[in-house]
């Protein structure tokens, strides 16, 4: 059920420091897809290392999927905008989301899964995002939780947006899932033409937002499809204010930064060189998922 509330308001807001274009890349097992966080934003978006979006309507992108490969050290969170993907673990856990579901995956020492297409036709498209894991949680054991859409918090504004929550909170809802160590906020935002959304964040969080239907403008400046915003953190911002330029979906993305070291190796994101010489070999001798 969508809850109606009365929109909050931010007196003073982020602004748009830069506009990022993605980068087209192959991964998995030939899939096409958008690299809009890559590793060099790393630092300034801490504690996110990596936000992939994915869609077409073409098999061939996308039907090889993502067979078997490893993670240690962060999180994963899978959104599923259209379309269905099987998960299959070295644990023995197995979940499918779809239509509007995500999975959140923490790694945590290690595990080796696989995200594996169900459909052999017709649209799919998602997002993957790797929010990374303090540094005493690296180690943590693997845990996952698959979320249908139906099971995330959802409301509508009388200024025209309607959103859900992923994680974090927004006007009084919490998230499906909330993390202690990066407290993140996680928002997708649906905007009628001309309407305005006001969401307040805390004032130290890295916060970035990405526009996968219409365009945007927040104070001021343009933001257009497919393209990521990285917000200011300006000392009082209370948080941000979005209106749609047209019918636009947005992704509202913020974190507590870490500010600890980050070294990384592929699928493997630890503190230290040695952290990483240990995980290779962890991978090779078959511990992960063990």
């Amino acid at each position: 059920m969508t809850k109606q509330l009365t929109a909050a308001r931010v007196e003073t807001a982020r602004s748009v420091e830069r506009l990022v274009n993605g980068q087209f890349v192959m991964d998995g097992a030939g899939v096409k897809i958008n690299r809009v966080l890559t590793q060099t934003l790393q630092r300034r978006l801490d504690p996110f290392l990596m936000l992939d979006a994915f869609g077409s309507e073409k098999p061939g992108d996308y039907i090889a999927g993502f067979p078997e490969h490893p993670h240690r050290g962060f999180e994963t969170i899978s959104y599923m905008i259209t379309g269905s993907m099987r998960h299959k673990d070295s644990a023995g856990h197995e979940g499918l989301i779809t239509n509007g579901g995500v999975q959140w995956m923490t790694a945590g020492r290690g595990v080796i899964h696989s995200e594996m297409p169900e459909q052999s036709e017709g649209l799919m498209e998602g997002f993957q995002l790797w929010l990374n894991l303090p540094a005493k949680d690296k180690m943590s054991a693997l845990w996952y939780r698959d979320i249908p859409n139906q099971e995330i918090p959802r409301f509508s504004t009388d200024s025209g947006a309607t959103v859900q929550v992923i994680a974090g909170r927004s006007h009084g809802v919490e998230g499906a899932v909330q993390r202690d160590g990066t407290e993140p906020y996680y928002l997708d935002i649906e905007l009628a033409a001309g309407a305005t959304f006001e969401q307040q964040l805390p004032p130290g969080h890295n916060a970035f937002l990405y526009v996968f239907r219409g365009e945007v403008t927040v104070e001021g400046k343009g933001v257009a499809n497919t393209r990521l915003a990285i917000l200011t953190n300006p000392p009082g911002a209370e948080g941000v204010r979005i209106k749609a330029a047209e019918a636009s979906r947005v992704l509202l993305i913020a974190g507590r930064p870490l500010g600890e070291p980050i070294a990384q190796y592929g699928p493997f994101v630890m503190n230290t060189e040695d952290e990483l010489r240990q995980a290779v070999e962890d991978f090779r001798a078959g511990t992960f998922g063990a």
